[in-house]
């Protein structure tokens, strides 16, 4: 150890005693008896008063250069290839600019302060899918796709014509502006680019990957999850939200790759901070190992000279946005501002030119050090590691480096691209640079050969991915659910209820049973489905270290490494990030599950929405149950627990199949229908379906009805007339409303003559799809005369006016509008839910089976077959308040 001495030192032969101490421990007994001595030491000092709560180190490389894994490989070939990527990447942003008309953005600066994090891990740590191992799974940050792209052009898998058609899609040439599996499924592996989705999507794909592992569904080895990220993205509430998770859980099979570049989309990330230490403290606190990578190697030779510690200090003292002027003003301003605060500290760097302070290479662009850190990263067990990782951004882009606005520059002007030419070797003249050509050296190259070679070593290309799972999934037929398409007698269930039998029954299936995941957010008891705590377990990667108090109960809580349950807490975002990584495992991990993530309905689609865009674009398999669902439904909870809404929102995410049934039969139909088109059809479809908690009786399957259920709409009962000119009316509802249809069809027979036809729709969104398409095939093809659409198959020819009633907003059943050729009314929940009681609830938002009485009467009255008279007779007989308030706003 050398010897050194501290300028804030007030006993500096003290304080050289307690560190030879420290140093003898190290050489005798090992690290790990020096770090229990610290630990013992830190533990008697809070005791005597003594406090230290920061969980920072020095604002140095986490691994001294003596300890540093040996890069293997030809430095200058990897140096030549990063620098063939870098070109590459630039030109695919540049020239989708080029026209000034039809600019398309893309991004330049990420990349280039990256490029070295993404080269050092193709060339020597990802491992693609091969015969021996599953490969990693790599969560690209979203900015760096270009960078990828330009590797993959490298190694053939891309052409120069699918470069040059960079975010040009529609014509099916091109490549996606960043990272979607929907529309490149054989290349991306996850979505990333909605910042904040591929850290906690990532912890979770670790999660599930070691859930697989721990019940013997796949094999055990060592494959890594990496997720790339910004140091701008951490303030995102999902990438620090699950850190926590991956702590508890020990998941040493997770490596997040933090891209300290210091700055966001339009300046520091924190001028007045450091970044770097500021998640140090924030990773090592939930848990993680972290390794920071902050000074290049030509900074070595200072650190060891630094014999007083002013060099370190000063590197403390300084904050991020001071660091941005070093890089941006240049080796003169770095040595006047940085080194010249103390006449020894300049003394350091005398002997070098203003080039070479300007030269002195941040950890990140460096690739001794990010694979000295890597190796450490896939070789440590027992926890996640974090590499935060010191980068410039727009590294090498001349007037764009550091800049606030380099997330921007989609340009650079021809000096900087004079330089960039000059500083990374590319073969072009002056006149060729106005062109921005692509460089990609002959087939038989010594760079393509080595990126061949390095490649092969790990399996084959990345990224890929997976479309479908090698093994078909055999589907049992509607018969696995008979008993429910028989009805419940004369007991009353919930849809709720019926749900957690029918995935009891196809957990009990030979053939798909152990595929059968069960996700809940915390619920488990209020959706009735402790049984399955015995039966099934609960997930811990540690087991159950303890007795539970209800242990001698039949229903206890039961913890087991081999559980099958997944039991997220209070985190509806991470039973989501589960949820999607089982629902990707056919693809990830060709082994396909089968999850059913049930929950809150009104926590579901508004509080991670943007979570269910990503499940879609992934193409997950699987299915959301979205339980105590309606805004009626939910007795007594009020405001912001009772759902209007998600249906509407459900809508929104294209591959999103969506279901609001109301009797058991229906749900059995829909399930076996989702897992066929999922699981044996392979359709890139997920469903969500509503349950409620309400019990009631259920009824028989009607004869037939298999279809209507599936495509979105049956007649459950026709009205009966009293004689030939009997009005008639064609009532609509969903759900828990349903019933209350059902019950006005009564009352408007038996209080005024009027026959009622009752049609359950079970589905107004599939509806409005379906609709929606047909009209678009009829106007390409006018020569053609349109065939009708469900809706206009089942009310065509139907007399009377029709009636929706649902326990979601307007919006949701006016969505079939354009194809009801009746006068249509509609009636929802809008506005804020409240507390009360159902039956109280479903009046003050005027969808209970007087309103809708009220309102097919109405109807009439418009059509002119009926009087106001008789409208003001249901008023007043119903004890109906014409001066109650409109709910949508009271």
């Amino acid at each position: 150890m050398q010897k050194r001495s501290f300028f804030d030192d007030v006993d500096p032969a003290e304080t050289r005693e307690w560190l030879e101490a420290l140093e003898s421990v190290v050489e005798r007994e090992g690290p790990e008896r020096a770090a229990w001595l610290l630990d013992a030491i830190t533990n008697e000092a809070q005791e005597q008063g003594v406090y230290r709560t920061h969980l920072n180190t020095p604002y140095l490389n986490t691994i001294p250069p003596k300890d540093e894994a040996a890069i293997p490989g030809d430095m200058f070939m990897e140096r030549r290839i990063r620098s063939l990527v870098r070109w590459n990447a630039l030109a695919t942003v540049m020239r989708a600019n080029m026209d000034n008309d039809d600019e398309l953005g893309g991004h330049i600066a990420s990349f280039a302060s990256s490029a070295t994090l993404y080269d050092v891990g193709f060339n020597h740590f990802f491992r693609a899918p091969s015969d021996e191992n599953e490969g990693d799974l790599v969560f690209f940050q979203g900015h760096s796709a270009p960078g990828v792209y330009a590797r993959a052009y490298l190694e053939g898998r891309i052409s120069e014509e699918q470069l040059d058609n960079f975010r040009r899609e529609v014509d099916g040439k091109g490549l996606s502006s960043y990272p979607h599996p929907w529309l490149m499924p054989d290349f991306w592996q996850f979505p990333t680019v909605s910042m904040g989705l591929g850290p906690i999507q990532a912890i979770y794909q670790a999660h599930i990957m070691k859930y697989l592992q721990n019940r013997e569904l796949i094999q055990q080895d060592n494959r890594k999850v990496w997720a790339f990220l910004g140091d701008g993205e951490m303030d995102e509430p999902e990438s620090l939200g699950a850190l926590a998770l991956a702590g508890r859980e020990k998941l040493d099979n997770l490596v997040f790759v933090v891209n300290c570049n210091l700055q966001r989309l339009d300046g520091p990330v924190r001028g007045n901070g450091k970044i770097i230490q500021e998640l140090e403290g924030v990773f090592r606190g939930a848990g993680w190992n972290v390794i920071k990578v902050v000074w290049g190697r030509l900074w070595d030779p200072l650190l060891e000279k630094d014999s007083e510690g002013l060099l370190r200090r000063r590197m403390e003292e300084c904050v991020d946005g001071e660091y941005q002027a070093y890089k941006k003003n240049g080796g003169a301003y770095t040595r006047e501002h940085f080194f010249g605060e103390n006449p020894e500290l300049k003394k350091l760097v005398e002997h070098m030119s203003d080039e070479d302070v300007y030269r002195l290479n941040r950890g990140g662009h460096d690739p001794f050090k990010v694979y000295a850190a890597y190796h450490a990263a896939v070789n440590h067990t027992g926890r996640p590691t974090v590499i935060l990782a010191k980068t410039v951004k727009g590294y090498a882009t001349g007037a764009g480096e550091a800049v606030n606005k380099t997330h921007q520059m989609k340009k650079l002007d021809l000096e900087s691209l004079k330089d960039f030419r000059d500083r990374f070797d590319m073969p072009f003249t002056d006149e060729q640079l106005e062109e921005v050509p692509y460089y990609r050296p002959a087939e038989d190259s010594a760079e393509l050969r080595y990126m061949k070679e390095q490649r092969d070593k790990l399996g084959g290309y990345m990224p890929v991915r997976r479309q479908k799972a090698s093994q078909q999934l055999t589907i049992p037929g509607l018969d696995v659910f008979a008993n429910f398409l028989e009805g419940s007698g004369d007991r009353e269930i919930s849809t709720t209820m019926a749900f957690v039998r029918m995935m009891s029954t196809l957990i009990k299936d030979k053939q798909i049973g152990e595929r059968v995941v069960p996700i809940v957010p915390d619920e488990a008891r209020t959706f009735g489905m402790e049984g399955l705590f015995r039966q099934l377990g609960i997930y811990s990667s540690g087991g159950q270290k303890y007795e539970p108090e209800d242990a001698g109960q039949v229903m206890y809580y039961r913890e087991d490494k081999k559980g099958r349950i997944l039991e997220e807490g209070i985190n509806e975002a991470g039973a989501m990030s589960g949820w999607l990584a089982a629902a990707t495992s056919y693809s990830v991990h060709d082994f396909t599950l089968i999850p059913f993530y049930i929950y809150y309905s009104m926590f579901g689609f508004q509080r991670v929405g943007d979570l269910c865009w990503a499940a879609g674009d992934s193409q997950a398999r699987g299915f959301l149950l979205g339980a105590t669902a309606g805004r009626t439904t939910l007795n007594g909870e009020g405001l912001q627990h009772q759902d209007g809404h998600s249906h509407l929102l459900a809508s929104t995410v294209p591959n999103c199949v969506s279901y609001d049934p109301t009797y058991s039969y229906e749900l059995a139909v829909i399930l076996q229908d989702g897992l066929r088109r999922m699981y044996e059809d392979n359709e890139k479809v997920f469903y969500y379906l509503t349950l409620m908690n309400e019990n009631y009786m259920h009824g028989a399957m009607p004869e037939g009805a298999e279809e209507g259920i599936r495509k979105g709409m049956y007649l459950l009962r026709e009205g009966k007339p009293k004689t030939k000119k009997t009005l008639r009316v064609q009532l609509l509802g969903s759900g828990t409303i349903l019933r209350e249809v059902e019950a006005a069809a009564d009352l408007l027979r038996e209080d005024f003559g009027v026959a009622a036809d009752v049609w359950s729709v079970t589905s107004f969104n599939e509806l409005r799809r379906e609709g929606l398409q047909l009209d678009r095939d009829d106007m390409l093809n006018p020569e053609k005369q349109r065939g009708p659409n469900w809706v206009e198959k089942c009310l065509d020819g139907r007399a009377g006016p029709v009636i929706a009633s649902t326990d979601y907003m307007r919006a949701f059943a006016d969505q079939i509008r354009p194809w009801v050729k009746a006068p249509y009314s509609v009636l929802g929940t809008d506005g804020f839910g409240r507390s009360d009681s159902r039956q109280k609830l479903r009046h003050f938002f005027e969808v209970d089976r007087y309103f809708v009485v009220l309102a097919a009467l109405n109807a009439l009255r418009k059509e002119g077959k009926v009087e106001a008279a008789v409208v003001k007779q249901a008023i007043e007989k119903y004890g109906i308040d014409t001066d109650k308030p409109y709910p949508v706003m009271h």
